[in-house]
Formats: structure tokens, C-alpha cells, sequence
């Protein structure tokens, strides 16, 4: 018995996982780009979402595959916690830089802000009010009526108050750069 009559089960599962991973990757591509549609938003900023799902859907089928190809599910979660420690200790950041790409994704699908809108933001002593010049995957860059650039974390959006003081007259121009 040779190699490909000995793991035709897998052979064909991993066949028709990768098939559905395509399908389900373009699936998702054209409803993020649908919804993106709906709502103006620039497709710079519809690539970006549609990349960070395409890595989770990717990760999601590389663990798949590996379950198919007979790896106990007990020694991937084992590898995985190990990896994840290693990197939690030696990149304090990464929670922060996760943080901000999550409250990116969600600035993309449902925050009530654009560029060219006039924003106060409540941070206890120092209130930052400006325009929204870019809305990045990390960062929010203000301008002040001073003309100072503030850069602020995506995520300091859900934990401070916003007032809108002033709708931009185009909401088209509301895209990512990073």
C-alpha cells in the first residue's frame, strides 16, 4: 500500500477543507465589501477587515487540518498555550496591539464617527477636540484647533466619552492606512 491509497480519508478531507476555506474567504471578502458598500466606506480601510478575517479563517483551517491529519486536539492546545505564554511574557504589548486591531474592526462596522467629523474626547483633565484627519488599525489621528496632531489608541475609543460636535459633509472619505 503506497502513501496516497494508505491517507485517502484525510487526503480528501484536506481536499474539501481547503475548498471550503476558499469558499467561505470569498463569501466573507464579498459581504464585508457589500456592507462597506452600504455604508461609503473606502475599500483601503474594507482590505484591512477583510485581511484580519482572512488570517483568522486561515488559523482556524491550519488547526483543522492538523486535527484531520491525526494530531490529538490535547497536544495542539498544549503547543498552542506553550507558544502563547512564550509570546505573552517575551511581548507584553501584543495585548495592546490586539486590542487595537479589534477596536479597529469594530470603529470599521458600527462607530458613529468619520473623518472630517469634529470630536471631544473626555479624558478626565485633558480634553481632546479636533477633526478626525485618519482612522488607522491602531490609531485615530486627530488635529486640533491649535493645529496639533494627537494621535489616539483605537482602543481608548470604548473607554472614554465622545461627543460628535460636528458631522463631516462628505462620510465617503472614512478609511484605514495601516
Amino acid at each position: 500500500m503506497n502513501f496516497f491509497d494508505q491517507y485517502l480519508k484525510e487526503e480528501i478531507s484536506t481536499g474539501i477543507l481547503l475548498l471550503l476555506v476558499f469558499l467561505i474567504r470569498t463569501l466573507v471578502a464579498k459581504l464585508v465589501r457589500r456592507y462597506a458598500k452600504t455604508s461609503e466606506i473606502i475599500e483601503r480601510r474594507t482590505n484591512l477587515v477583510i485581511k484580519y478575517i482572512n488570517i483568522l479563517i486561515t488559523i482556524l483551517a491550519l488547526i483543522t487540518i492538523i486535527l484531520i491529519w491525526g494530531v490529538q486536539a490535547k497536544d495542539i492546545f498544549i503547543t498552542i498555550s506553550s507558544i502563547a505564554t512564550v509570546i505573552g511574557v517575551a511581548m507584553f504589548a501584543q495585548w495592546s496591539i490586539l486590542s487595537n486591531i479589534t477596536a479597529g474592526i469594530i470603529l470599521f462596522f458600527s462607530f458613529p464617527f468619520k473623518i472630517g467629523d469634529v470630536i471631544l474626547i473626555h479624558d478626565k483633565e485633558y480634553l481632546v477636540e479636533g477633526e478626525i484627519e485618519d482612522i488607522g488599525a491602531f490609531h485615530v489621528t486627530i488635529r486640533s484647533k491649535e493645529g496639533e496632531m494627537v494621535i489616539y489608541p483605537n482602543n481608548l475609543f470604548f473607554q472614554k466619552g465622545i461627543s460628535i460636535l460636528n458631522k463631516s459633509s462628505t462620510d465617503t472619505t472614512n478609511e484605514f492606512t495601516d
